[in-house]
């Protein structure tokens, strides 16, 4: 039951590491003040998915970087705000750290959720929708343990380059095709929805993975918000008991 007072706040793509060092480290700090500002009133925070451009968990060692985002994580769950993180298509290698560390929630996989008496569905996103099957193959590929462990006798310096100039080379690929919507019969999310809703219903869907800020009605009573990212948009979604809103943080 949500304390009707309180906010629920819902961000994702950080990709924190990317395409620099130094801007990334702008976006951090950015991220981090936009933490500061609304934990007066958080009843919930849900960072849903792609918060690093790359994160792989060694054993006895992770990633460099992003100490101010994970001090400042750790120091709301002291607080007793809980902080729900999603694993995205670019950091599904958290196991364990973030949790234990940082006390935050870990979802690998869509949650069902009801804030204010209405109906949510949350996910990242990636491989939902009816196409993309070479991006699912893949991420059940990622998701194997056998091949977590083969990556795991890698040393840190060179898997953690690797991965990183993987990631970079995706993106080059990509170009601009986030920049716009590409019609209702185009885009997989919105498709995950219509599909969803024959079988359950959800006043709400809220997803990342597609960088674009979207809000459309998939439904008489429902409609599909996308979260964005946080290199070109820095939006952000917040509920209370009676609103639904992206907002966007300057």
């Amino acid at each position: 039951m949500t304390n009707n007072s309180k906010k629920i706040y819902f961000a994702s793509d950080f990709h924190l590491g990317a395409p620099d060092y130094e801007s990334s480290l702008v976006r951090e700090k950015k991220i981090v003040s936009w933490l500061n500002h609304i934990e007066k009133d958080a009843a919930e925070i849900f960072l849903v998915g792609d918060i690093f451009d790359f994160w792989f968990e060694y054993k006895r060692a992770i990633p460099r970087g992003f100490a101010r985002l994970q001090g400042k994580i750790a120091d709301l769950t002291d607080k007793g705000i809980p902080v729900h993180v999603f694993t995205g298509n670019h950091d599904m290698w958290i196991f364990d750290y973030l949790p234990k560390e940082l006390g935050v929630q870990l979802h690998r996989e869509p949650i069902e959720r009801e804030f204010f008496g209405k109906k949510y569905f949350i996910g990242h996103g990636d491989g939902l929708g009816p196409s993309d099957k070479g991006y699912k193959f893949l991420k059940k590929v990622f998701a194997n343990k056998f091949c977590q462990w083969c990556f795991a006798r890698l040393h840190p310096n060179f898997g953690i380059w690797l991965a990183d100039r993987s990631s970079k080379t995706s993106r080059a690929k990509s170009g601009d095709m986030d920049e716009k919507y590409h019609g209702d019969e185009n885009e997989w999310l919105f498709q995950f929805c219509q599909e969803t809703l024959k079988t359950m219903h959800y006043d709400n869907f809220i997803f990342g993975h597609r960088h674009l800020p979207i809000e459309k009605k998939v439904g008489e009573n429902s409609t599909y918000y996308n979260l964005g990212e946080w290199i070109n948009y820095c939006t952000y979604m917040v509920v209370d008991e009676n609103s639904v809103s992206l907002e966007t943080w300057k």
